[in-house]
C-alpha cells in the first residue's frame, strides 16, 4: 500500500526568511543569463562600451567651457562686450576714413552714439560670416560624424584629424609678421589656427576611445581642462579683436575712397557767411553780397558736405577734391553761418 505524502497548508513555496539562505535563493528572471556561444567555447568575449559613454564624455568636455563662459560673464556681461566691441570698431572706421580725408578725428568730437551708429553696418558682414562658418562646422560635427558607421567614423576620424591640425598651424603661421597677408588675416589666423588645433586636440581623443573602447577614458583634471579652454578662449578672442580691428580700418578707407569717386554727384553745398571767412581750397569761390544790410554778407560755392557729422562743426571739401591735392574745411556751427543745399551742377546768380 502506497501512502502519499499531501502538503500542509503552512508550507509555502518560499522559503521563510528564517531559514532562507542567500546561496540558493533563486534568481529573478532578470538575474538569469544564457551563456553564449563563444563563452561555451571558452572564447573570451571583450565587454562592449556603453551606449552613453560617447555622450558622457561629450558632457564632461563641455563642463570646463560651460564653467569658463560663466566666469567670463560674471566679470564682463555679453551685451556690455558687445558694445565694447561696437564701440571699437567704430572708433578705428571713423578714424581711418577721416585720416583718407587729411583731418583728425579727434577734432571733431563725434560721440558714443556716432561710432555705434558707424559700426552697425560695417560689423554685419563679419557677424554674419562668423555665425554661418560656426553653424556649418557644428552642424556637421554633431550630424555627420555621428551618423556614420563605425569603420567609416574611424576613417574620418584618422583624415580629418592631422588635416584639422595641419590646417591650424598653417593659419597660425598667417599671425607671424614675417608672412605678408591681407591685414585681417593675421588676426584671423590667431583665431582659427586656435580653434582647429583645439579641434584636432578633440578628434585626437575621440580617435584614441574609437582604438581602445574596451579601457576606462582617462579625463584631465578638471582645473586642467578649465585653464585648457581659458587659454583657448582668451587667445580666440584676441585674435577676433585684432582681426575686427584691422577690418574695420579696412572699411574706413573704403568708405573714404567711395566718397571721392562719388563726390560730383553729391548735393552742392552754398555756405552764407556773416563775415568774411577766407576759404582758398581749390573750387572754392567767394562772393560778396551787394545789399549791406543783409544777415549774411559772404557767400561760398563749390561745396560737398561729408555724410558724417557730429558735434558743433561742418566738415566740408570743395567739389573737385582729390586726396593728392584736396583740402578738408572745418567750420563752426553756430548762427552766424548758414548752409544751402541743392542738386549737383545747378546754376546759380552771380550775384549774391
Amino acid at each position: 500500500m502506497t501512502t502519499v505524502a499531501m502538503p500542509r497548508e503552512d508550507d509555502s513555496a518560499e522559503p521563510s526568511s528564517k531559514t532562507a539562505s542567500p546561496a540558493i535563493a533563486p534568481e529573478s528572471p532578470a538575474q538569469v543569463r544564457t551563456p553564449g556561444v563563444d563563452e561555451v567555447r571558452g572564447t573570451r568575449v571583450a565587454e562592449q562600451p556603453k551606449a552613453g559613454a560617447a555622450g558622457d564624455s561629450a558632457v564632461f568636455e563641455a563642463a570646463p567651457l560651460q564653467q569658463v563662459l560663466k566666469i567670463v560673464g560674471s566679470v564682463v556681461a555679453p551685451t556690455t562686450l558687445l558694445t565694447a566691441l561696437m564701440v571699437y570698431f567704430g572708433r578705428l572706421e571713423a578714424a581711418a576714413f577721416f585720416w583718407y580725408l587729411g583731418v583728425q578725428v579727434t577734432v571733431l568730437d563725434l560721440t558714443v552714439q556716432d561710432y555705434l551708429n558707424n559700426s552697425v553696418d560695417g560689423l554685419l558682414t563679419p557677424l554674419v560670416v562668423a555665425a554661418a562658418a560656426a553653424l556649418l562646422v557644428l552642424w556637421f560635427h554633431q550630424l555627420v560624424l555621428a551618423s556614420l558607421p563605425a569603420r567609416a567614423r574611424w576613417i574620418t576620424l584618422r583624415v580629418l584629424m592631422p588635416s584639422a591640425a595641419i590646417a591650424g598651424l598653417s593659419l597660425l603661421s598667417l599671425a607671424i609678421p614675417a608672412f605678408p597677408a591681407f591685414p585681417e588675416g593675421r588676426g584671423l589666423g590667431l583665431a582659427l589656427g586656435v580653434l582647429l588645433l583645439a579641434y584636432a586636440v578633440r578628434l585626437l581623443r575621440l580617435l584614441i576611445a574609437e582604438r581602445r573602447p574596451e579601457q576606462v577614458p582617462r579625463h584631465a583634471p578638471p582645473a586642467v581642462a578649465v585653464a585648457e579652454w581659458g587659454a583657448v578662449f582668451i587667445l580666440v578672442s584676441v585674435g577676433l579683436f585684432w582681426a575686427v580691428g584691422s577690418y574695420a580700418v579696412g572699411v574706413g578707407l573704403g568708405r573714404a575712397e567711395q566718397l571721392e569717386a562719388t563726390l560730383p554727384s553729391r548735393l552742392d553745398v552754398v555756405a552764407y557767411s556773416e563775415k568774411r571767412l577766407s576759404l582758398q581750397a581749390p573750387g572754392v569761390r567767394e562772393i560778396t553780397c551787394q545789399y549791406p544790410d543783409a544777415a549774411y554778407r559772404f557767400r561760398y560755392d563749390g561745396l560737398k558736405i561729408v555724410p558724417l557729422q557730429s558735434g558743433n562743426q561742418y566738415l566740408l571739401l570743395p567739389a573737385g577734391w582729390t586726396r593728392a591735392n584736396g583740402t578738408a574745411i572745418l567750420l563752426p556751427r553756430n548762427d552766424a553761418l548758414r548752409l544751402e543745399f541743392s542738386a549737383p551742377g545747378q546754376v546759380r546768380n552771380a550775384a549774391c
